[in-house]
């Protein structure tokens, strides 16, 4: 008996044998509810009726080649031999409606269109009931895919359909890439791939050498248990793939020449390019897919993580060595997870596992300043004074009317609390975390070329492989449509910058409303600060009057952590929304809008309340008996005596321990828990039929069940907000490297279970370096150096104290520096309804108030004006803001001039690579000469009677050229 229904219809030799078992099997597998593969596969490479030799025969089986006859758990197709390289799911009718011929020669379809265009023809006809419009719709999208399909075979793939069977509604069209398909592609894209010739590494002899080869063996027991990650004595020359040369590669084992990413990205790029003419603007399976003529398309999973039929596999071992938590101290796979996931994935895990050991030395410094602020609190002379009751100063009221008249010594906690961020040591720390950014990012370089040897990039161009979009090639036909007349047909069309004029409209519009918006917020929040203080300040509950500063500065950064959560995902699709309004000619010019877009609305609304904090608010108050006044009659809201930068540190805080672990870690957490909780209640199953159904599924239906991948983007922009907290302003908060190290740790493993376990395969896009989020750095890093050196001259309290000391104290220490720094107000001076309602406290009337500024006495000739303390002090803090900004970036300049971008023995092993292909080419080229020589010898000695019988053939190209045939 022959399995005619699976084995035939490749185009192969039928299977036949005479075995009961085997033929029980086969009429098994007839009875399934399959679509046929059409048995005509057309090839553009080499004519079927001479037999294929690029892919697998399938030859009459026996008993000792052990192959499975029929389908079997892992990414194959129902003969066992051929790999599935890539999946498409569509959904189906019901069951009954599944088994439909093919509309070209299905009696029923002739039927039915016979039917039609008579009673179009026939005015007399009676008129047909309507056709459902749902059921036309699944028509259409089934001709689409029968035309795509097509086409796909046309190009060389095989494919396999297998009809729903246990997820109802669901087909899958598996697709196969066969050998000569994948040499076609591989050449046409340039991909670069391991030769025969090998060479020796030798490992430098330099002292940076030696010492990177001592820690790589001290920390040994820190690398994770993969062979990818060893130190290789040889490396094999790469070049680029090419038919002509393919005697210089070793094609002994061709199933593996190839891995499961190369040949899925090669699929891909089938597809992206394989047109559907039967929709006009239909460019290929991105067009498709949102058509919803197939609802998904992904790679297959190389095979199970968990269970008892497990096999050792890439994934496997990742979630062994990468994506558990038992392995968070150790290194990453990079290698493994690049030859995995591909080129891009590798070199985010890459950098943010450099990123992440960047912050250790930098977590341990700021840790070292916050103990130090520790250490010395009790010896501040400013907090002293300000706790000491002997100095008993009366402060103004910090609101009209409600609030009354307080004393300095109610703010000893704050004042105490503000040293252990605000003192000599975070100066330091500025000009260390300056050159630390820096020197992470010339370390990044450094690791990203050395990344590039090792993954043989150093020649690849990422404009190889810069296609233009399906959406732009659309809008280029409706353009020539629309211009037919009127344009010559030699001439190019292509958008211009006059098409897009009303994107960019739009786009300038919206960005600027978006930014309002955060803006209108962010005063929303000072408000509500305002009204809260005066509500607490006349509550009849002694414990809300106590805490009246806490409870206002913690609930307004617990508002502004939530609100910058909600309008990051609003964000985030507005800027989609306008990168596709602007049509993008190329996925890459594409991606750069959209992270530009998306990097500047999220920076605006994480920075917008801390810049706030840090640079405006106790600026824009006025002075008593000359307030300024917001919305009628809220006065702006002053900073705490001891300054704003306790309450910088308080929204860095929380914002990042929010944005972190609320919005980073436990969104990625709970919302796909929480998908499939929703799934499995639709589902009429209950979980554990769930369960075992998803066990006995192949590998591509299992990870049909699993999340679409998103990108990459959303990581990038997580990383990319927190490097700005980090060194933006962490004169104001020196624990936000420690904060950022933390989380970074559980990070990692996070997004390597969420890859290995959560998420569909990615189509492994290639790259040579990580692109915009480069110069974004760059860009932050430069910014942090100007941002803080603004934090501590003019938020922080180092500027005044340091001008006290040196030029106001009569002993030259920081006594005396509080009453320094506060001026009078004679309270008869309020302005009317204004002044507090109790004018006397602990029994004394209060006739002179002090309040934090440097300003006249009331009884001097100028009174309340600015003094000449304040004009020496704002002298000195720009004149700190030049001194600091120019010595920081010359240090910077210098250490990028000192450390090179590429590291020596990665050039020298670099040229060393060309010079040996170089000479491998040259000795290629020598024995084609001998050869010809030879052989034009041997014809010139030939006799011409022997010439007469047989005439001279024409030279073949190249005998190696039926290795890719």
């Amino acid at each position: 008996m022959e399995c005619q229904d699976t084995i035939e219809d490749t185009g192969s030799p039928t299977v036949k044998t005479d075995s009961p078992k085997v033929e029980e099997l086969c009429i098994m597998r007839r009875s399934d509810n399959y679509s046929t593969v059409p048995c005509e596969e057309k090839n553009l490479d080499m004519d079927n009726t001479k037999g294929r030799s690029d892919s697998i025969p399938m030859k009459t089986l026996d008993a000792e080649d052990r192959a499975p006859l029929c389908p079997r758990l892992g990414p194959y197709f129902a003969d066992g031999q051929r790999r599935v390289d890539y999946v498409l799911a569509y959904h189906v009718q019901k069951p009954g409606n599944i088994h439909r011929k093919s509309p070209k020669f299905g009696d029923d379809n002739f039927i039915r269109r016979l039917r039609r265009s008579l009673s179009m023809r026939s005015s007399r006809a009676p008129l047909q009931p309507k056709e459902d419009p749902e059921i036309a719709a699944q028509d259409d999208k089934r001709f689409k895919r029968e035309e795509f399909e097509d086409n796909l075979r046309e190009t060389g793939l095989e494919l396999e359909t297998s009809a729903e069977c246990k997820i109802p509604g669901i087909a899958f069209l598996k697709i196969h890439a066969p050998w000569n398909v994948l040499c076609r592609e591989a050449e046409f894209m340039k991909l670069k791939m391991p030769t025969n010739k090998v060479y020796e590494v030798k490992q430098g002899s330099n002292i940076v050498e030696k010492i990177r080869l001592f820690i790589h063996k001290v920390t040994s027991p820190l690398h994770p248990k993969v062979d990818a990650n060893k130190l290789e004595s040889v490396k094999p020359l790469s070049h680029t793939f090419s038919r002509e040369k393919a005697h210089l590669f070793d094609l002994s084992d061709k199933d593996n020449f190839f891995d499961s990413k190369t040949r899925s990205s090669i699929v891909y790029e089938v597809l992206k390019r394989t047109k559907c003419t039967r929709d006009m603007y239909s460019m290929g399976i991105t067009s498709l897919l949102a058509n919803g003529v197939y609802t998904s398309a992904y790679p297959p999973h190389d095979g199970e993580i968990e269970g008892v039929n497990a096999k050792p596999n890439d994934r496997k071992t990742l979630y062994e060595e990468w994506a558990s938590y038992s392995v968070f101290y150790k290194y990453q796979p990079i290698g493994l997870i690049r030859k995995y996931f591909g080129d891009k994935v590798g070199l985010y895990f890459a950098w943010l596992g450099v990123y992440t050991q960047m912050l250790i030395p930098a977590a341990i410094v700021g840790v070292i300043v916050f103990l130090y602020g520790c250490a010395t609190v009790d010896d501040n002379i400013p907090s002293m004074e300000i706790c000491d009751p002997r100095n008993n100063i009366t402060m103004c009221p910090l609101c009209d009317r409600a609030c009354s008249y307080w004393k300095l010594m109610t703010a000893c906690g704050t004042a105490r609390a503000s040293h252990l961020f605000d003192n000599p040591a975070t100066v330091f720390f500025s000009v260390f975390m300056a050159l630390w950014a820096v020197l992470f990012m010339e370390h990044w370089k450094r690791r990203q070329m050395r990344l590039n040897y090792v993954w043989d990039l150093t020649g690849f161009g990422e404009e190889e492989q810069d296609h233009n979009r399906a959406e732009y090639e659309v809008r280029v036909m409706q353009k020539a449509l629309r211009q037919e007349n009127s344009i010559s047909k030699d001439e190019k069309v292509k958008l211009t910058c006059t098409d897009r004029l009303p994107a960019y409209l739009t786009t300038v519009a919206m960005m600027a409303f978006m930014i309002s918006v955060t803006f209108a917020i962010v005063f929303g929040v000072v408000l509500y600060r305002i009204t809260i203080k005066t509500a607490l300040h006349v509550s009849s509950y002694p414990a809300a009057r106590e805490n009246v500063r806490a409870t206002v500065k913690t609930t307004a950064a617990i508002i502004n952590v939530i609100i910058i959560i909600i309008l990051d995902e609003i964000y985030g699709a507005v800027a989609r929304w306008l990168t596709v309004l602007e049509v993008p000619k190329t996925d890459k010019s594409f991606e750069e809008r959209l992270i530009f877009k998306t990097f500047v609305l999220k920076f605006v609304n994480a920075f917008t309340p801390i810049v706030y904090l840090a640079f405006f608010r106790g600026r824009l108050v006025g002075r008593p008996g000359n307030y300024l006044y917001v919305v009628g009659s809220y006065r702006m809201e002053e900073c705490a005596h001891a300054g704003c930068l306790m309450e910088l540190c308080i929204q860095l805080c929380i914002t990042m321990l929010g944005k972190q672990f609320i919005q980073n870690n436990l969104f990625e957490i709970g919302i796909p828990k929480l998908k499939k909780m929703l799934h499995k209640k639709k589902s009429a199953m209950d979980s554990k039929q769930q369960e075992e159904l998803i066990k006995t599924l192949p590998q591509h239906e299992k990870d049909h069940f699993l999340c679409p991948f998103a990108g990459l983007n959303p990581e990038y922009m997580e990383m990319i907000i927190q490097f700005g907290m980090v060194t933006l302003f962490v004169a104001s908060f020196p624990l936000a490297p420690l904060f950022a190290l933390l989380n970074n740790v559980i990070e990692i493993r996070l997004d390597a279970k969420k890859f290995v376990m959560e998420l569909r395969r990615p189509i492994a896009g290639r790259a040579k370096n990580i692109g915009i989020w480069y110069n974004l750095l760059r860009g932050l890093s430069k910014v942090a150096v100007i941002v803080n050196a603004f934090v501590i001259a003019f938020t922080s309290d180092f500027i005044p104290r340091l001008v006290y000391q040196y030029m106001y104290s009569p002993d030259g220490t920081m006594h005396g520096f509080v009453n320094h720094s506060l001026s009078y107000f004679n309270v008869s001076d309020f302005e009317p309804g204004t002044d507090p309602y109790q004018p006397m406290i602990l029994g004394h009337k209060v006739k002179l108030c002090r309040y934090k500024d440097y300003r006249d006495p009331p009884w001097s000739s100028t009174p309340y004006d600015f003094s000449k303390e304040f004009w020496a002090i704002l002298a000195v803090r720009l004149a700190f803001v030049v001194v600091f900004q120019n010595v920081v970036m010359l240090m910077r300049d210098f250490i990028d001039w000192l450390i090179p971008e590429i590291p020596k023995d990665i050039s020298l092993k670099i040229h060393k690579e060309k010079v040996l292909m170089v000479e491998l080419f040259m000795k290629e080229e020598h024995g084609r000469r001998l050869a010809r020589r030879d052989s034009h010898n041997h014809n010139s000695y030939t006799s011409p009677s022997s010439s007469n019988q047989s005439p001279q053939q024409p030279r073949s190209r190249a005998v190696s050229n039926t290795n890719c045939s």
